[in-house]
């Protein structure tokens, strides 16, 4: 069951997606949701406030679609999954890798956020070599770097493909060792 607090960070998150972070507003919050501009207050004493709840959130769902992707055995299909959760998720990723946004130190967030770099590292790890930092790091900004570049447009799936496929073939390319010759 979806409590208040949750719906609200739902419809906050349309609003990043729709126009970025920074124009995000208690109020447009409010009027989004269909309540007065004072009820999300009791559940986010601020903007800051309702941006840690996003970064949580969003932290929690691609923790669970890397975990998924993670039981595949193929490190590529996580980075996927990263690639596919930005593009279904844009106002969460538009906050999560912002710290300027959110409450940093929350505790919510930080057992979030470690799930999902434990489980981003950890792949890596698998992969590429127990120390091999470079090309964890490589991985991630290969990733990264593709679903920025997809949400902002300045990308897009070749015709007749989707962002699955051009994602699966990007991630291939990184494990099969290809992007890093």
């Amino acid at each position: 069951m979806e409590t208040d607090s949750q719906g609200r960070v739902g419809t906050g998150t349309s609003g990043i997606g729709e126009h970025g972070p920074a124009a995000l507003a208690q109020r447009d919050l409010a009027r989004r949701a269909g309540v007065s501009h004072a009820a999300p207050t009791p559940h986010f004493r601020d903007k800051t406030g309702l941006l840690t709840a996003v970064a949580v959130q969003g932290y929690e769902v691609l923790g669970d679609a890397l975990a998924e992707a993670a039981h595949t055995g193929d490190f590529a299909e996580v980075g996927v999954a990263y690639v596919l959760f930005a593009d279904t998720h844009p106002g969460h990723f538009s906050v999560m890798f912002r710290p300027d946004l959110y409450r940093a130190d929350d505790p919510d967030l930080a057992t979030a956020r470690s799930r999902t770099t434990a489980l981003l590292r950890d792949g890596a790890r698998a992969r590429f070599a127990n120390r091999d930092r470079v090309r964890a790091l490589t991985a991630w900004s290969l990733v990264h770097g593709l679903a920025t570049l997809v949400r902002d447009g300045a990308v897009t799936p070749e015709p007749g493909t989707d962002l699955e496929s051009l994602a699966r073939a990007v991630t291939h390319s990184l494990t099969a060792g290809t992007a890093l010759r």
